[in-house]
């Protein structure tokens, strides 16, 4: 999931207060888990741009808020106030914002959050990054555990010299990405695998930006 935040109220309004009328678009999905775009969410800032005087034509939240087709459909039903509004206001992640852009391509459109990264939700609200998209998985040979990502150094064959009884010498309140990974392993009973085998420095083009992927070509290879 996206992880996100909100922004700084202040700084929002700094963007924003050139407008007076808001329409307001959330995400059922990851803002909601985040706190960032849920329906609390939407009634908090509604009644916050209200306490400065602005006006809100109304609000809901999206199933998802990066699916532009979907998101079009769902704010059919919206359409006199996203008419009303000089203003769209999105509380999900910067590809909802996005999304937005494109169906309203002659309306402001600001989003209230920050985009932090892809990341698991470890306990409520409380998240960790797993993923950095780099476009070649390698768990399949790492035990299902990412050290491109879970080490800081993204180191592909070993922990470095600096692993300190188990734990990272970058950020020493977390376990080593290498010895979670040999840990599990040996769990595994995959230890020889693991030992007879050499990652290849990542190719990094496959991280080019910006990326497109078709599902159904790949269906038809």
């Amino acid at each position: 999931m996206i992880i996100s935040k909100k922004k700084d109220f202040r700084h929002l309004m700094d963007n924003i207060g050139r407008y007076n009328n808001f329409f307001l678009i959330g995400c059922s999905e990851c803002a909601s888990l985040c706190g960032t775009g849920g329906e609390p969410e939407i009634k908090e800032l509604t009644e916050a741009l209200k306490a400065q005087g602005k006006s809100v034509s109304g609000g809901f939240v999206a199933k998802t808020g990066c699916q532009v087709l979907g998101t079009k459909v769902e704010l059919k039903k919206f359409k006199n106030e996203v008419d009303s509004a000089d203003c769209i206001l999105i509380m999900s992640c910067g590809a909802g914002t996005q999304a937005a852009v494109e169906l309203y391509e002659d309306k402001a459109v600001y989003p209230t959050n920050d985009s932090l990264f892809l990341g698991n939700m470890t306990r409520f609200q409380m998240f960790d990054e797993r993923c950095s998209l780099c476009g070649e998985c390698i768990i399949d040979m790492t035990g299902g555990i990412c050290p491109v990502t879970t080490c800081p150094k993204g180191l592909l064959n070993g922990p470095c010299g600096g692993c300190n009884d188990g734990n990272c010498e970058v950020s020493p309140d977390i376990k080593c990405a290498w010895v979670k990974i040999y840990e599990r392993m040996k769990r595994l009973d995959r230890l020889q695998e693991l030992c007879e085998t050499t990652i290849e420095a990542k190719d990094w083009s496959k991280a080019q930006k910006p990326r497109n992927h078709y599902a159904k070509e790949e269906k038809k290879k």
